[in-house]
């Protein structure tokens, strides 16, 4: 029987949008929040927020998800002060609409949507796996759908443009979900992907004001982009197996190039490297 009442959540990018609404949604159902941030001012508001409406005080690591030493740092910290992880959420995530790069030198939106997640979830995996039953939720896009991988220059070094390199990170997410899960089959450690929708968060803020007025004619609030990773971190018993990928609390089809065991196994190796696992 799966409670999430007894389980111990981590929750990244925790101090807006899906993320904090997640995060008051499981404490509220009495799971033990533990959340990572940028801005500390935001963390503790959020942190506060969390207590105030559930009696529970969420704990706050400082982790900046375009550099990987501090996803290492972090990571460290985290297994020395805990011995349990029951969910981890990875929820944080960019758009970048200009080609920038992060503290390792590397595209923004590849660095921080997917590299980040796949260092985190690999330095933790130990501990999920020895604290199983356990879940591993990725929050990733609809937008995957929308392109393929240029192993050849998956920087787009060439031919930037911002939309193209959110879903392609979008894709690297969907695709990390069926590799992981293959490798964990016998972990008891399940794994998956899901659409939110079109969500009104922090995302679109670098977005000029023209194209940020005529989204939020489609945008969905944060409360009900939160829905379908609430469902995965807390219903009993998932009916579909590891790796599925999910959209409104249902099973639905990724793209064909995200279930394609030779394009992830080969990205696996690609961001293993550049990860420095």
């Amino acid at each position: 029987m799966w409670k999430i009442n007894d389980k111990t959540c981590l929750i990244t990018g925790a101090t807006s949008g899906i993320g904090k609404q997640t995060a008051v949604a499981l404490a509220r159902q009495g799971a033990k929040i533990i959340f990572t941030y940028r801005n500390e001012e935001k963390a503790l508001e959020t942190q506060k927020f969390i207590t105030a409406e559930t009696g529970l005080k969420p704990e706050i690591y400082f982790c900046d998800f375009s550099s990987f030493n501090s996803i290492r740092s972090f990571a460290e910290k985290f297994k020395a002060e805990h011995q349990q992880l029951d969910v981890l959420i990875n929820n944080a995530g960019i758009w970048e609409p200009k080609r920038m790069l992060s503290a390792d030198g590397i595209e923004m939106n590849f660095a921080t949507n997917h590299l980040a997640p796949f260092l985190l979830t690999n330095l933790l995996l130990d501990l999920l796996v020895a604290s199983n039953p356990s879940r591993i939720i990725n929050v990733a896009s609809g937008a995957h759908k929308n392109v393929e991988l240029n192993f050849d220059d998956l920087e787009m070094k060439q031919n930037f443009g911002g939309f193209k390199a959110y879903s392609q990170s979008k894709l690297g997410n969907v695709l990390f979900t069926k590799s992981l899960a293959r490798k964990l089959a016998d972990k008891n450690v399940m794994v998956y992907s899901l659409h939110p929708g079109v969500v009104s968060t922090n995302i679109f803020k670098n977005m000029g004001k023209f194209a940020a007025s005529l989204m939020k004619l489609f945008l969905i609030s944060p409360e009900k982009g939160a829905q379908t990773s609430i469902y995965l971190a807390t219903v009993n018993e998932i009916n579909s197996p590891s790796g599925s990928y999910f959209s409104r609390k249902k099973v639905v089809s990724s793209s064909r190039i995200s279930n394609s065991k030779e394009i992830a196994d080969r990205l696996w190796d690609v961001s293993s490297k550049y990860v420095g696992l």
